[in-house]
């Protein structure tokens, strides 16, 4: 199994990295390769939606010269797409929104003159995630678009690992959020 991981955060020493580094180190423990991407230290524009990659169904066909290509390349290598971002102000962060606005476009080519196919139908889809809120009331939003996001683009939504964070001036890591982040790795491999 191979994994394409997107991480959102801006933060390489954030909670959401704390929570997506046991997650990758069971993966590998299980033999499965992975891409990660610091959406933050990419060049990715965001969508203007002028549909030019509408018109060849067998690539992404964006015309916009960024780094989003390499991720498109290894979404198509993997088997498990992992969204990992910190949910600001309710949804994810704003490269990860860029990153699934072209995507969307790029990979599912319904915005043509005729429809055409999902480039990534059948791909599985996780989020790893860290929010201020109650993940129900915290990361509740972005799970439901997630989830029609994956309907949309013929996707299977395989889960999320939601954790809280009370604060600032707590702390956010315990050994029970690294054992959860393992567990459902192991449990997105044993599918």
């Amino acid at each position: 199994m191979h994994v394409c991981a997107l991480m959102g955060s801006p933060r390489k020493d954030g909670n959401t990295n704390m929570l997506l580094k046991p997650f990758l180190a069971e993966l590998d423990r299980k033999g499965c390769g992975h891409d990660l991407f610091w959406l933050h230290d990419l060049s990715i524009e965001p969508c203007i939606a002028c549909r030019s990659c509408q018109e060849d169904w067998s690539v992404f066909g964006c015309p916009v010269e960024d780094d989003l290509q390499a991720i498109f390349d290894s979404i198509l290598a993997s088997d498990l797409i992992v969204l990992a971002t910190p949910i600001y102000s309710f949804f994810c962060t704003p490269p990860m929104k860029a990153v699934l606005d072209r995507l969307v476009y790029g990979m599912n080519k319904y915005y043509g003159d005729k429809k055409g196919p999902s480039l990534w139908a059948g791909k599985r889809v996780a989020i790893i995630t860290t929010c201020g809120y109650k993940p129900e009331k915290g990361a509740d939003l972005f799970e439901e678009g997630v989830k029609r996001y994956c309907k949309h683009s013929q996707l299977r939504y395989a889960g999320m690992l939601a954790e809280r964070h009370l604060g600032y001036d707590t702390v956010f890591w315990s050994e029970d959020k690294g054992e959860r982040a393992t567990a459902f790795a192991a449990g997105l491999v044993g599918v």
